[in-house]
């Protein structure tokens, strides 16, 4: 477990990595030891320990086998790193480590092409020039367009479109573009 080889690579004690993150003891010797299931692990307690660590919640998913966290994860995840690295730190990281053409080749299309709306939001709000590596990613977007699961469950229990219909209407541009209705990536916890 790659939680486990960074602990080594790091010389770092379980200890240290529950101090630093925040993260109980009790529940990171649960999580390394594989008696918790970390498809069932709070995004948040992942995002803490993947921060410690300097790797991705992705990367700890992935080195577990776990093929693919749910959207709404990685959104929270995303808006998380955001939050906690600063815009400006976030799109460097991004376009340095290449994670949206990453995503992208393995047929990650939501969440390629929200880490890319990510990147465009921020460089618009920034004043900072595009990036025109995506260039051609720019001129696709997602077949059907994506809500976020609070909008779908109020459509649902409401029986009514105007849920979707508003989120239609307050989608940030740049998420809209690729069929994502994202009103909301600033106000995290």
């Amino acid at each position: 477990m790659l939680i486990n080889d960074k602990l080594i690579e790091q010389n770092m004690t379980m200890y240290r990595l529950s101090k630093e993150s925040g993260v109980p003891q009790a529940t990171l010797n649960d999580i390394c030891s594989g008696k918790t299931d970390l498809e069932k692990c709070a995004a948040g307690t992942l995002y803490k320990i993947a921060k410690v660590l300097n790797v991705s919640v992705e990367d700890i998913l992935d080195s577990a086998n776990i093929i693919r966290s749910e959207f709404e994860t990685f959104k929270s995840n995303t808006c998380h790193y955001v939050k906690d690295m600063g815009d400006i730190d976030f799109m460097i990281d991004v376009l340095e480590t290449d994670q949206i053409s990453a995503l992208y080749k393995k047929h990650w299309y939501p969440e390629a092409f929200y880490l890319l709306a990510m990147v465009d939001y921020l460089s618009r709000e920034n004043n900072i020039p595009l990036c025109t590596k995506y260039d051609d990613l720019r001129t696709k977007k997602l077949q059907k367009p994506i809500y976020p699961a609070g909008v779908l469950l109020t459509s649902e229990v409401l029986k009514s479109d105007e849920p979707i219909k508003k989120a239609e209407a307050d989608a940030i541009p740049e998420f809209k573009k690729f069929n994502i209705m994202e009103s909301e990536v600033r106000n995290v916890v």
